[in-house]
This record gives structure tokens, sequence and C-alpha cells, in this order.
């Protein structure tokens, strides 16, 4: 009676041993079905931070952000990322009903990003403007973007008065994808970038 209880005592203590052994194997090929399907989308400063991102812009000066994309898709990814300039009057962009900046693009970044994969892409831009002081405003002439030159002529910010005062703009980088039938389309993601042109 002993030893059959031993041989079940070994057996059962090999079956266990055998299934902790070949848990990480068994981990790869036993894996729950993903339930969720979305991309991430942000922002981070020049030393690959959330803490000090470029505010105070001046003149011809270079600043660096990086922008990180995260494909939790369940397939590739084809993603289009539109730059665009707002001032303190143009409208934001609607995360609450899901719609994107109502502004021309000034520049797309394209990028396919694997599933379970990240992307991220370095922004370098800088700013040209003059200051009109008789009407409190501040005339955008270019931007440098990843050594593209974009012309702003028609794009200005005038003086905020209130706390914090300054000539105020936003840059926007808005995440858009191709869907299943090859539409590109808004993806409810967006970062946005405040920035005050120092005089």
């Amino acid at each position: 009676m002993r030893l059959l209880k031993l041989k079940v005592l070994i057996i059962v203590v090999t079956a266990l041993l055998a299934l902790f052994v070949a848990s990480p194997a068994l981990q790869r090929v036993i894996t729950s079905p993903q339930t969720s399907f979305y991309t991430e989308l942000w922002l981070l400063d020049s030393a690959h931070t959330a803490n000090n991102y470029p505010s105070n812009i001046i003149e011809d000066q270079n600043y660096t952000v990086y922008l990180d994309i995260a494909n939790h898709l369940g397939n590739i990814g084809y993603y289009v990322v539109e730059v665009k300039l707002r001032n303190d009057v143009m409208p934001y962009a609607g995360s609450f009903n899901n719609t994107p900046v109502n502004m021309p693009s000034l520049y797309n970044l394209t990028a396919f990003v694997p599933n379970k994969a990240t992307l991220e892409l370095p922004i370098t831009f800088s700013f040209t403007y003059n200051v009109q002081w008789a009407n409190s405003q501040v005339n955008f002439n270019q931007m440098t973007l990843n050594d593209a030159v974009l012309n702003l002529n028609g794009y200005s910010t005038t003086y905020r008065t209130q706390a914090p005062s300054g000539f105020y703009g936003n840059l926007y980088f808005e995440l858009w994808m191709y869907n299943s039938t090859g539409s590109l389309q808004y993806n409810d993601r967006y970062v946005n970038l405040p920035l005050n042109m120092t005089v």
C-alpha cells in the first residue's frame, strides 16, 4: 500500500515540476485574445521626459521634441500625423466629439508601426516671425520642421492680456490612420504643444 502511495506521489510531483518548467513555453502558446484595439500617442521633450517642453520660443532657434506612436491594433498600422498651428482664436480639437482641428495641415509625417511596437519620431522646429506693436500682433513668416520650410503667411496671434500674458500659439499633432477600406480617418488622438512667441 505504501509503495502505491509513493508511486502516486512521485507521479504528481513529476507532473507539477513538468508544468512549472514548461509554463514559460506554454504561456507563449496559450494566450488570451486581445480584446481592446487602440493606438497611443504622446509627446516627450528633448531629454525624452515629460518635464521640460519648449514653451518660450525665440525666433530662429531650433527646438526638439519626440512624438511617440504605440500600436495595439492587432495588426500593422499605417499612420499619418498632421501638423497644425493654431492661435488663441482658432478652434480647438474636439476631444469630446472626436473631431480634428478645423484647419489645413501644414506638414504630414507618415509611419508604419508593427503591432505591439512603438515608433519614436524626432521633431525639430523653429519659427520666424515679426511683431507689430501697433496692433499687438505677431505675424508668422515661416516654420522649419525637420528641414522642411513651411510658409506661414496669413498666420498670426494677438497679445493675450490675461495671465499668462504673451503671444501664444499651439502646435498640434493629430493622428490619422488608414482604415480597413483604405480611407484616411481621424484616430481621435492628438497632442498639443503650447508656445509663447517671445519678443
